[in-house]
């Protein structure tokens, strides 16, 4: 294992464990690399609107938890600065989503990154993120 992979697991895991939305969502950590992320969740009932089907919130919360971790897997602190999410598909309860984050491109501050929400092989959401890079150790040394 890579130094980069390494610090990249420990870097999510610590997120992990302190990020209390994120296990409210049910949400389960697939794979991750430097600067990506997969993760994955179930619809429950309690994350359905008025007419039935999946909030709009749960999947851009499980795009924008894919896109935390996968930002900030090089150890220093980065914040989301700029969102947006397309719903080509709608979702329903029982629906299994999984997230992939990617960084797209990166500059000394700032990194884009796409996150496509998938129900099995079709995309539901397609999210884009903005993530300020702070230079705050995330992690002590020690973690």
């Amino acid at each position: 294992m890579t130094d980069e992979q390494s610090l990249a697991e420990r870097v999510v895991s610590a997120m992990m464990a302190k990020d209390a939305f994120s296990q409210w969502l049910g949400l389960e950590l697939l794979d991750v690399r430097p600067n990506g992320a997969t993760v994955r969740m179930e619809v429950r009932p309690e994350m359905q609107n008025a007419f039935g089907v999946c909030h709009g919130a749960i999947p851009f919360a499980l795009a924008d938890s894919a896109l935390a971790f996968a930002s900030n897997t090089h150890g220093n602190v980065t914040v989301s600065i700029e969102n947006s999410i397309t719903y080509p598909k709608a979702i329903a309860v029982g629906d299994v989503l999984v997230a992939t984050a990617r960084e797209e491109s990166s500059s000394r501050r700032l990194a884009f990154f796409r996150v496509a929400v998938e129900r099995g092989t079709e995309v539901v959401a397609l999210f884009r993120g903005t993530v300020y890079k702070t230079g705050q150790p995330l992690i002590a040394d020690s973690e």
